[in-house]
């Protein structure tokens, strides 16, 4: 940058509001061009707006921390915006009641699957142990992936990123691969989502309808909890650590 436009830079990095600022700015551009796309699950707005963010870090030199103490904020509104998810599940209450063990079925199998697929394939492509570890909750909602991954072994900044990456994935991919299995169904295309592409999935299958948006959320949540109580003691039977 030139002498002029890097003080103005330094005087506004001081302030604990760019990174909030720079994040709501990012995703909005994002979200636009994703309206603009007609909804293309190719042009993922949580995709572009990570891109744009990891840019401008890049282009202005800016620390990650530096970053996060003004973006924190949306990182602690995670929390009360994944326990809202229970409002419109409880509007699906009598069709969970209905299914509940299938969805349990469900949940441990996709959650099982995810797991094994991806120490199978790592491990087949000689990856190391830790690589390994940290690829086991890639398909758990990041905070809760990160503490499985530190607890197992693992190193949680490369298990976020293989979780975003996966969310990512499994939104842009779940519409075209559902319907060629010609899944039509509304709360079995969202379980599948939130199972496979936790909490970025969630967020895809609210656009499409509340009814896929609940199913996701309670898969989203159903298989954090499994895999945190299970995945430990799995990995602890089969001599991992």
């Amino acid at each position: 940058m030139t002498p002029k436009l890097n003080a103005i830079w330094v005087y506004l990095s001081a302030s604990p509001l760019l990174g909030l600022t720079a994040t709501l700015l990012a995703y909005q551009l994002a979200y636009a061009l994703y309206a603009r796309a007609k909804f293309n699950p190719l042009v993922n707005p949580v995709a572009i707006s990570v891109a744009v963010l990891v840019l401008i870090l890049t282009v202005t030199g800016t620390p990650y921390q530096t970053y996060f103490d003004g973006a924190q904020f949306v990182h602690f509104l995670l929390g009360p915006a994944t326990v809202a998810l229970a409002i419109p599940l409880y509007q699906q209450l009598e069709k969970l009641r209905r299914n509940w063990i299938a969805f349990l079925v469900g949940s441990l199998a996709g959650s099982a699957a995810a797991v094994i697929t991806a120490m199978g394939v790592a491990k087949l492509l000689g990856a190391s142990l830790p690589t390994i570890l940290s690829l086991a909750p890639k398909s758990v909602t990041t905070p809760i992936a990160m503490g499985i991954s530190e607890k197992i072994g693992g190193l949680p900044s490369l298990t976020a990123v293989l979780v975003i990456a996966t969310g990512i994935l499994g939104a842009v991919m779940a519409r075209g691969i559902l319907n060629l299995m010609r899944v039509t169904d509304q709360s079995t295309r969202g379980f599948a989502l939130g199972v496979t592409a936790h909490g970025i999935g969630t967020a895809r299958a609210f656009q499409v309808s509340q009814e896929m948006g609940a199913f996701a959320g309670l898969a989203m949540g159903m298989s954090g909890v499994l895999t945190a109580v299970l995945l430990p003691l799995a990995l602890k039977l089969f001599g991992f650590f």
